[in-house]
């Protein structure tokens, strides 16, 4: 058998082989090149996406805070609302019945010489009554002596006491009442001038 020349088969083989290996080479530091690109812009891509995420969580942040705020000053507006609603009822409901107290508290004074029986028994319905005033948070104001305040009370007369000084109450004609700072009836009473 004739004997064959590898070394030249060889040499054109390595060549080939370089060549292709030097193209390999070539082809992956293009590649490279292109990922390392590829890379930054991509990076620069999802700092630009992490970015506007921020900005909508920020925005969906403020979104609800607004929200949380409007729900607790609905909260706090219908809880005074309510209240409001409660006193005015009552107010309403109490100012029906003063009259009548006023008449129990004339029949009490008029009662000086009446027996012991009589004037107990119309003690203990003004003590009732005055019970259940406060169980409604009603209070009642106006006394000789008290600081004259034209807000709570109505002045119909003024007169000199000497024992009391000026702008204090010498006289009441009708007790006041209020709940809390709503007045349901204004003192009606006379002034030291």
């Amino acid at each position: 058998m004739p004997k064959k020349d590898t070394t030249a088969e060889d040499t054109t083989s390595e060549t080939v082989n370089e060549a292709e290996t030097s193209e390999t080479e070539k082809k992956d530091e293009k590649t490279k090149k292109k990922s390392s690109k590829g890379s930054k812009s991509q990076k620069a891509k999802y700092e630009e996406e992490i970015n506007g995420l921020k900005e909508e969580l920020d925005k969906q942040k403020e979104i609800f805070m607004r929200t949380a705020a409007e729900y607790d000053n609905y909260r706090k507006r219908t809880e005074r609302e309510k209240s409001n609603i409660y006193n005015d009822a009552t107010a309403a409901a109490i100012k029906t019945i003063l009259p009548v107290l006023d008449s129990l508290e004339r029949a009490i004074e008029a009662l000086n010489g009446a027996d012991d029986e009589h004037t107990k028994g119309m003690t203990m319905i003004m003590a009732q009554m005055q019970d259940s005033l406060k169980k409604l948070n009603v209070e009642e104001y106006g006394a000789r002596g008290d600081e004259f305040n034209p807000e709570i009370h109505n002045a119909v007369a003024q007169v000199e006491d000497p024992e009391l000084e000026e702008n204090q109450i010498a006289v009441v004609f009708q007790k006041g009442y209020k709940i809390g700072d709503k007045i349901i009836r204004h003192a009606m009473v006379q002034v030291v001038c």
